[in-house]
C-alpha cells in the first residue's frame, strides 16, 4: 500500500510537472542582461524578448543587471529558480572569456541550461592613422623589428579584446604593450586620439572611422569576411591561426525544466526562420549564425578551452 501511494504521488507530480511546462509561460518571464542598457547585448535582448513575447503570448521584460564585467547578472540566473521565469541574454564575455582568467561563483556551462544563440560580431583590428601601416603584414614586420615599440588598447585586464589582442600577438610573433581602459568605448577613443597604436573595433563603428579617417581596419578576427566591411581581410588571410567573435545568446538556470527549455528552443529557432528578423540582423551589423542547444552549449565549451589557453600562454590573470 505505501509503495502505491508513492508511485501514485511521483505520477501525480510527474504530470503537474508537464502541466506547468504546458501552460509557460502564464505569467511574465524576466530577461536579466548583465550589461547596462543601450551595448549591442542590450539591443539584441530587447528584439528577442519582443518576438518571444509575441511568440509565446506573454511579457519578457528585460531587466538590465551589470557588473564586475558581467559576472553580477549572469550569477544571478544562474542561483535563480530554475522555473522559466528568469533568463540570461548575455554575451560570450562572461561565459567563455571571464571565467579563463578569474575564479567565478558559478561553472560553464554546468550552471546553464544553453538555449540557443542568434548571432555573432567580430572585431576588426584596427590601427591609428598616426601610424603608417597599411596591412597586417606592414605592422608585424614593424612589431618584429622594435620589439615593444607598439602599444595596444583593450576593454580591461582579462577582457575579451584583451585577450583577442594576445592571442594575435603570441600567433604573429610580436610583443606589444598592453594599456587597459574601463570599457571598449574609451579605449576606441583613445585609438582614435591616437593615445594608442592598436585596437579592436566593432565593424559597424569601424566603418564609421574608416571613413572619417580616424583608423585603418587590417583584418577582421571573424570565420569569414564581415558583410560590413567585406574588402578587410581576415586574421586567417593574414597568416593568423585564429578567431575571436562575440556569440549572443539566451540561456537558463541548470535545472530548469526540460520540456520549458525544448519549447523556449523551438521558439527562439522560430525567430531565426523569420527572414524579416534576419535581415534586421543583417542591417545592424551582426552576423546571423544560429546555434541551438547543445550546439550553443558545444561552442561556448570550445571558445572557453581555447581562451584558457591564451590566458595561461600569457600568463594573463585576473584576481578581482
Amino acid at each position: 500500500m505505501r509503495i502505491l501511494v508513492i508511485w501514485l504521488s511521483a505520477l501525480i507530480g510527474l504530470c503537474a510537472h508537464g502541466a506547468l511546462a504546458q501552460d509557460y509561460p502564464s505569467r511574465p518571464v524576466k530577461m536579466i542582461i548583465p550589461f547596462p542598457a543601450g551595448a549591442g547585448t542590450d539591443l539584441t535582448g530587447r528584439m528577442v524578448a519582443d518576438e518571444l513575447g509575441k511568440r509565446l503570448h506573454q511579457q519578457f521584460v528585460v531587466e538590465n543587471k551589470p557588473g564586475a564585467a558581467a559576472q553580477l547578472g549572469t550569477d544571478f540566473v544562474a542561483k535563480s529558480d530554475p522555473d522559466g521565469y528568469t533568463l540570461l541574454w548575455t554575451v560570450s564575455d562572461g561565459l567563455s572569456v571571464l571565467p579563463a582568467v578569474k575564479s567565478l561563483p558559478y561553472k560553464v556551462p554546468e550552471d546553464f541550461a544553453f538555449i540557443g544563440s542568434i548571432a555573432q560580431q567580430p572585431y576588426t583590428f584596427s590601427v591609428s592613422t598616426r601610424r603608417d601601416f597599411k596591412t597586417f603584414t606592414e605592422l608585424v614586420a614593424y612589431a618584429k623589428s622594435h620589439p615593444g615599440s607598439l602599444n595596444y588598447g583593450s576593454a580591461g585586464p582579462g577582457s575579451a579584446p584583451h585577450l583577442t589582442i594576445a592571442m594575435i600577438a603570441a600567433e604573429a610573433g610580436i610583443q606589444m604593450v598592453h594599456v587597459p581602459f574601463a570599457g571598449l568605448a574609451p579605449s576606441t577613443n583613445a585609438l582614435v586620439a591616437g593615445t594608442v597604436d592598436v585596437g579592436l573595433v566593432i565593424p559597424v563603428q569601424a566603418k564609421q572611422l574608416i571613413a572619417a579617417g580616424s583608423i585603418r581596419a587590417l583584418a577582421t578576427t571573424g570565420e569569414t569576411r564581415s558583410r560590413v566591411l567585406p574588402d578587410v581581410p581576415t586574421l586567417r588571410e593574414v597568416g593568423v591561426n585564429g578567431t575571436a567573435v562575440i556569440c549572443y545568446g539566451l540561456l537558463a538556470p541548470a535545472k530548469a525544466n526540460a520540456q520549458i527549455v525544448a519549447r523556449l528552443r523551438k521558439t527562439l529557432a522560430d525567430i531565426m526562420s523569420d527572414q524579416a528578423f534576419t535581415e534586421h540582423l543583417y542591417s545592424l551589423g551582426f552576423e546571423v549564425r544560429p546555434l541551438i542547444g547543445d550546439d550553443y552549449r558545444d561552442f561556448i565549451v570550445k571558445d572557453l578551452e581555447k581562451w584558457r589557453a591564451v590566458a595561461k600562454a600569457g600568463n594573463i590573470q585576473v584576481e578581482k
